[in-house]
Order: C-alpha cells, then structure tokens, then sequence
C-alpha cells in the first residue's frame, strides 16, 4: 500500500509561512527553508523585544525627566529622592509626559518639591 503523505496540509502549512514572510529580502520570502528560519528567527525578536521595549521607554522617559528638571538646577536623581520623600505617587512615565508637553505643570510638581 502506498505511503499517505497528506499533501494538501502539507502545502497549507507552507504557503502560511511563506505568507507570513512576503515582504522580506531576497530567498527569505519565496524558498521555503530560508523563509521557514527567517520567520522562526523573526518570532524571536518579537519575543525578546516585547521585553526590551519596557526597557527602552524607561531610560527614554529618564532621559527627558533629567532634561525637564537640568532647567531648574536639579538632577534627575535629586528630584526623584524629593518625590519620594515628599510622598508624591507620580510614575515615570506621566512625569516624562509632562515635562514636554506640559511645562507649567511640570515646574508646579519641581517647585513642590524644592
């Protein structure tokens, strides 16, 4: 009896990762091993920098709260020991917002903690 080698499922697998990887460079979208490991290694970037993300828009907002604050003659590292101390429950991100889109506020929060 011949060997059932199930064709049409075969063939649906591989046309949905070669779907997954129109747009790529060269091989990597039309022969069916470099597109089969390009996706598989493109999964994992996504993996890893879903993770590195958080971590990127951190420093990000670090960067623009010690930019905000340079203007009034402290770090970054002294106003948020201020906030702390003076128990002001505000993240880094909301902090980060306001200092570049609203300065007035921002400068309200620095002065309250000065």
């Amino acid at each position: 009896m011949p060997r059932s080698v199930n064709s049409v499922a075969s063939r649906a697998r591989r046309k949905k990762i070669l779907k997954l990887t129109r747009g790529q460079f060269g091989r990597r979208k039309n022969v069916w091993t470099v597109a089969k490991n390009s996706y598989e290694k493109g999964q994992q970037y996504a993996y890893r920098d879903r993770r590195n993300k958080k971590r990127y828009f951190r420093g990000l907002w670090i960067m623009r709260i010690n930019a905000g604050v340079r203007a009034y003659g402290m770090s970054y590292s002294v106003f948020m020991g201020k906030l702390h101390a003076h128990n002001i429950e505000i993240n880094r991100k909301v902090l980060a917002d306001l200092a570049l889109n609203n300065p007035e506020a921002f400068k309200a929060i620095v002065q309250q903690v000065s």
